[in-house]
């Protein structure tokens, strides 16, 4: 028997919207139908790049009664409104993280997923990248883990007013980044106690930051500790990404995509598949879980919890000012 054909519709017209219509035209079982953003001059571009339909607005996107699935890529402070209400529509959704800037209201709309029996699927493809599989393959070989500590700094000499350097529609820094989190909540647990210091450059007169930077310590339960360092903009000069796990018979040292077992005077290099191909991935697991009932790699509740003490370092960084 013919399997249907699934009919998706996009929100967003940035990078994670391009990669993911790229996905969509690579799979017989998914047909992209129509895409929507917050610029005429992105969607016709867009459009000139896949030949689809527009409309000018998420609403009348998610209204339009042939979609069967919504992908939302858009601005982090929309996530929310428009999962939302593309369920209550009743369409099966996929949304970038974070769910939310707000656990409380990423907690509502999973119930409201569960209660129209519908997919709400948090990408977080970097549980399923290259880096975490290889982490999670070689934290044996360092005993008992009792710190970690994962740093990224982007610099950008110049940088315009975007909405991912604007307050309010780019959110708090771990909760815009959540994968800082959701990396250590996968590895380690549950966090018992979360301290964390916040700092933004701002364009005076608006709401628009030129650099930031956010640190957090997490305490997980078991005992571990873990910092979290992200920064980006102006202020900073060289990029770098690092993430180092302590253990009581090792450490495991990531710089970028490079890879080290460290043991005494032994240095043993760690293969890291490349980043490349994860949304192609994580689509084709999506289409495999609605066409097949494969399941998926990450329930929406571990994203919501990532959320939460996302939130949780938020207020700690206010009650510090």
């Amino acid at each position: 028997m013919a399997m249907k054909l699934i009919k998706v519709g996009i929100v967003g017209t940035g990078y994670a919207a391009i990669k993911r219509a790229e996905a969509i035209q690579n799979d017989p079982r998914a047909t992209l139908v129509s895409i929507t953003g917050n610029s005429p001059e992105k969607i016709q571009e867009y459009c000139q790049k896949f030949p689809i339909s527009s409309v000018d607005s998420w609403q009348k996107l998610i209204s339009q009664p042939e979609l069967d699935l919504i992908f939302v890529c858009t601005i982090n402070r929309d996530h929310g409104i428009v999962a939302r209400a593309a369920l209550a529509a009743g369409k099966h959704v996929v949304v970038e993280y974070p769910l939310s800037l707000d656990a409380k209201e990423a907690g509502e709309i999973i119930a409201l997923a569960k209660k129209k029996n519908k997919l709400l699927h948090v990408e977080h493809m970097e549980l399923i990248g290259g880096l975490h599989q290889a982490i999670k393959h070689h934290i044996e070989d360092i005993g008992e883990v009792f710190y970690a500590r994962y740093t990224t700094i982007a610099t950008q000499r110049q940088v315009t007013r975007s909405w991912k350097y604007h307050r309010e529609m780019f959110g708090f820094p771990l909760a815009a980044a959540l994968s800082r989190i959701s990396r250590l909540t996968d590895l380690f647990g549950n966090v018992a106690e979360v301290n964390c210091k916040n700092r933004y450059w701002d364009v005076p007169n608006t709401d628009y930051f030129t650099s930031c930077l956010c640190n957090a310590q997490l305490t997980f339960s078991n005992g571990v500790i873990a910092d979290i360092i992200y920064g980006k903009g102006d202020k900073f000069w060289y990029s770098h990404r690092t993430f180092e796990i302590n253990g009581d018979r090792g450490t495991l040292l990531f710089e970028g995509e490079k890879g080290t077992l460290i043991r005494d005077q032994e240095r043993i290099p760690i293969t890291v598949a490349s980043r490349r191909g994860l949304f192609a991935k994580d689509t084709e697991m999506v289409l495999d879980y609605l066409c097949l009932s494969k399941p998926l790699y990450l329930q929406p509740e571990a994203s919501l919890y990532a959320l939460q003490v996302a939130n949780m370092a938020e207020h700690s960084s206010i009650s510090k000012m």
